[in-house]
C-alpha cells in the first residue's frame, strides 16, 4: 500500500509533536513531584471585629501556601496571609500542623518569612532560583492550596513583569511577575517554579472582576523576597491598616495630612507589646470596609505619616534598623488626643 507525500508528511509531524508533548509532561511530572515536599499550606487564627456589633468579636480562620526555603525552618509565604495573625500553623505533605512565628514581613511587596518550631522528617527546602533571568513566554507551575485543595497543581506562563510606582528605600523597584496560570482563594503566598524547580515567585494577588481567577495573577520575584527579607530582614510591624489622608483624613480630625488607621494587630507582636489598638466597629466608606474606632498612627520613631506611599519605605527602613533592646516609640491619635506609646525591640 502507498502513502502520498503529504499523508507521510503529516503522519511524521504527529509523531514528532507527540513525542515532545509527552516528554514536556513527562517534565512537568518530574518537576511537581521534586518540589511538592516543599510545599506546605498556612493556616492562621485571628481575632477580629463579628459582623454585627452585638455578636462582639469573633475567630477568624485564614488559609494561605508557602514553601520550605531552608533545612532550619524558614518558609516564605505572602504578607496578607500571616501579618496580622494570632496564631499560625504551617501543614506540609502528611498533613500535621507545626507551629509558626512571622520574623520579617514587607507588608508593600507583599512577601513574609515564618519560622517553624521544629522542621519534620523528610521535608525538602526548595532552592531559591533567579526571578531576573525569567522571561515573558517561560512555562511555569504554581503549586498551593486552592479552597484548602492541598498541593494542588496549575500550569501557565509569565505573561509580563510589573513594577507599581511605590520604591524600596535604596533598592531596586518592587517587581511582580504576571502569570496566566490558575490562581484562587489559598493559592497566596505559594511558591512560583521554573520547570528547574526553582521558586521563581511568590503568589500575591489576582485581578478579578467576578471574585474568580480570570486570567490574570501576580507573584512578587524571588529576588525581591530575597533581598528584603533574607538580605535587608525587613521588620514585622504586626499591623494592618491603611494609609488615609485628604476628606476621610479630615472627616477624622487627624492633626496632619495622612495618618495609618489601625485595623488588626496580631497578638504578641511589637504592636501588641507598644499598646496599639485595632479597630473596633466595622463601616464602609466609598464602598470600602473598615474597621473604624482603632488608634490612628501619626508618627513612628520621629518621623511623621504623610501623603503617599513613600513615607512607608523610610518608617519601615528605620524599624528594620533597630537592634534588640531599643525603644520603638509612636504617636498615635486616640479618642481625639495624641498620646505616644513605646516598646523594646526583643529579637
Amino acid at each position: 500500500m502507498k502513502i502520498n507525500l503529504n499523508v507521510r508528511c503529516c503522519l511524521i509531524l504527529i509523531i514528532l509533536f507527540g513525542a515532545g508533548w509527552t516528554a514536556q509532561a513527562q517534565q512537568i511530572r518530574d518537576t511537581f513531584r521534586q518540589v511538592k515536599p516543599s510545599v506546605v499550606e498556612v493556616r492562621t487564627l485571628q481575632k477580629t471585629v463579628a459582623p454585627y456589633p452585638q455578636e462582639g468579636s469573633a475567630l477568624q480562620v485564614g488559609l494561605g501556601s508557602g514553601v520550605l526555603i531552608s533545612d532550619d525552618g524558614q518558609v516564605l509565604t505572602a504578607a496578607h496571609v500571616v501579618q496580622s495573625a494570632d496564631l499560625i500553623f504551617v501543614a506540609f505533605p502528611d498533613g500535621n500542623p507545626i507551629p509558626a512565628r512571622v520574623t520579617n514581613s514587607a507588608v508593600y511587596a507583599d512577601v513574609a518569612l515564618l519560622q517553624l518550631e521544629r522542621v519534620p522528617q523528610g521535608a525538602v527546602a526548595a532552592k531559591l532560583g533567579d526571578s531576573n533571568r525569567v522571561e515573558v513566554g517561560d512555562e511555569i507551575l504554581v503549586v498551593g492550596a486552592p479552597y484548602g485543595l492541598s498541593h494542588t497543581l496549575s500550569i501557565g506562563h509569565i505573561s509580563g513583569r510589573y513594577r507599581p510606582s511605590n520604591w524600596v528605600e535604596g533598592t531596586s523597584a518592587i517587581e511582580f511577575l504576571q502569570t496566566d496560570a490558575a490562581i484562587n482563594s489559598g493559592n497566596s503566598g505559594g511558591p512560583v517554579f521554573n520547570l528547574s524547580g526553582e521558586v521563581v515567585g511568590i503568589v500575591s494577588k489576582i485581578v478579578t472582576k467576578s471574585g474568580g481567577f480570570e486570567g490574570i495573577g501576580f507573584a512578587a520575584t524571588s529576588c525581591m523576597a530575597r533581598h528584603l527579607l533574607l538580605d535587608q530582614k525587613m521588620f514585622w510591624s504586626g499591623l494592618e491598616g491603611m494609609l488615609i489622608e485628604g476628606d476621610l483624613a479630615r472627616a477624622l480630625n487627624l492633626p496632619q495630612a495622612a495618618g495609618f488607621l489601625v485595623q488588626r494587630v496580631a497578638k504578641g507582636s511589637p504592636a501588641w507589646r507598644e499598646g496599639i489598638r485595632a479597630g473596633a466597629l466595622r463601616a464602609q466608606i466609598e464602598g470600602e470596609d473598615l474597621l473604624l474606632g482603632g488608634d490612628i498612627i501619626l508618627e513612628v520613631n520621629g518621623i511623621a505619616v504623610q501623603e503617599g506611599n513613600r513615607t512607608f519605605d523610610q518608617i519601615y527602613a528605620a524599624m528594620s534598623e533597630l537592634k534588640a533592646g531599643e525603644k520603638l516609640t509612636s504617636k498615635v491619635l486616640r479618642d481625639g488626643k495624641v498620646i505616644e506609646l513605646s516598646t523594646t525591640i526583643i529579637r
